[in-house]
């Protein structure tokens, strides 16, 4: 038993490193912005009151999902994904890592005009 345990322990070790290593691939669709839950499902972003869409994702910096009730109040920086009513859909609070990625578009034209590189998960302005 005592076998299991440690070869268990062992095993989550090793692998937790790798783990926290792991790069997230946003979608080419994905703007940056300020995003502050108020009272869910109401939130602001970029200073704009907006809502967040009916099974909506929020992110954490851990890759976990977070419960916007949790986040009432914190100002993030966030990438974000519209639904086609224009309601927030997918929400990715940035490590600071992922934040020091400029420039990320913060507005559709932007990604209608700019070139993103899906496997470095970089964009670049024309």
């Amino acid at each position: 038993m005592y076998r299991c345990v440690i070869a268990a322990s062992a095993a989550f070790f090793v692998a937790a490193p790798a783990a926290a290593q792991v790069q997230r691939n946003f979608p080419q669709n994905a703007l940056r912005g300020a995003l502050v839950v108020d009272s869910p499902p109401q939130v602001t972003l970029n200073g704009r009151p907006a809502r967040l869409a009916p099974g909506a994702r929020i992110r954490g910096t851990q890759n976990m999902l977070e419960m916007s009730g949790a986040l009432v109040g914190m100002k993030l920086l966030v990438h974000y994904t519209l639904d086609p009513e224009g309601l927030v859909k997918e929400v990715s609070i940035l490590t600071p890592v992922e934040a020091a990625k400029k420039p990320w578009p913060t507005a559709t034209i932007e990604t209608q005009t700019w070139t993103f590189d899906p496997v470095a998960q970089v964009w670049s302005k024309p």
